[in-house]
């Protein structure tokens, strides 16, 4: 909508829903809205609860889930895309 910098998305991902395993060239930053969950890079996994915040680095392997059983919500903030972003965070 505009902005030069970056591009925020909201994200719900249904109970027992999850993001796919994936990384790309690019950092973002997460902030959780509603629900439990947890990210993982494929061998560890943090729990995620409201108002926490994820940094990701580029290249960095990372999958989002769903681990509660209300709908998890979080924004997902990234450099202004180049080109359109693939449907993960």
């Amino acid at each position: 909508m505009g902005a030069p910098n970056f591009a925020m998305r909201l994200f719900e991902v249904e109970p027992n829903g999850y993001s796919p395993l994936h990384t790309h060239p690019w950092e973002h930053e997460v902030f959780i809205l509603e629900g439990d969950g947890v990210v993982s890079d494929g061998k560890k996994s943090t729990l995620l609860k409201p108002n926490d915040v994820v940094f990701t680095l580029p290249d960095e392997w990372h999958q989002f889930k769903n681990t509660g059983k209300k709908t998890l919500k979080f924004l997902c903030l990234i450099p202004h895309p180049q080109e359109k972003p693939s449907k993960g965070c």
